[in-house]
């Protein structure tokens, strides 16, 4: 009687730790970390797995490349040879977003890390070849993230040392959104008062983690 009570106590226990297995994978707020090999860099922030699978980085934006008769903007070319020189043809790890997984073009939002351990995109953001973009609820990495633009910004690394769009008097940013706009921008005209900041200089925004508007782009 013994043993057959320790048997049953032994599979009571394997069903209880395989439920918990299950549960704990079927979570939908966990995240989902894998190790990936990247077959291919499309620009600054937007690789291809060997599997098909493209992957564009969280938070960040880098400078577009030429595309689709497009002239893409200063230092897109550089963002993406320097992207490439981290993890084209190479094993990388990937943590995919658990608030959204994937955006509206269908590509997984993951932060990439090299094998090593650093943060792909705050490599990029450090030497100035993107910047911060917060897409929903910023996640663990924003504060290094930031930390990073903040010392970009303030020794002009990369594109903050070029002056590639017509200044403002000022801007309009949104608290909610964490976006900024030109005053004449109807997105920044209807931000509510609640929301409402005013930045004297673009640079002032981006300081601060606002990330600019895709219709005006400030």
């Amino acid at each position: 009687m013994i043993g057959y009570g320790v048997k049953f106590l032994r599979g009571l226990l394997l069903w209880f730790l395989l439920g918990a297995l299950v549960l704990g994978c079927s979570n939908p707020g966990s995240a989902s970390r894998e190790r990936v090999f990247c077959k291919r860099v499309i620009d600054g922030d937007t690789i291809i797995l060997r599997d098909g699978r493209k992957v564009r980085y969280l938070e960040i934006n880098a400078p577009e490349i030429p595309h689709d008769g497009s002239k893409g903007e200063p230092l897109g070319r550089v963002a993406a040879r320097f992207n490439r020189s981290l993890v084209e043809g190479k094993t990388v790890d990937l943590l995919v977003s658990k608030n959204r997984p994937y955006d509206r073009f269908g590509r997984v939002l993951a932060h990439v890390f090299l094998l090593n351990g650093k943060l792909v995109s705050e490599l990029l953001v450090r030497n100035g070849l993107a910047h911060v973009c917060f897409f929903s609820r910023p996640d663990k990495y924003a504060k290094r993230l930031l930390a990073a633009q903040r010392s970009a910004i303030m020794f002009k690394r990369g594109i903050w040392g070029v002056e590639f769009t017509t200044r403002e008097p000022y801007y309009i940013g949104n608290r909610r959104s964490l976006r900024f706009h030109r005053p004449w921008c109807p997105l920044g005209k209807s931000t509510a008062r609640k929301n409402r900041v005013i930045f004297q200089k673009r640079e002032d925004a981006f300081m601060k983690g606002y990330c600019r508007c895709k219709r005006c782009l400030p």
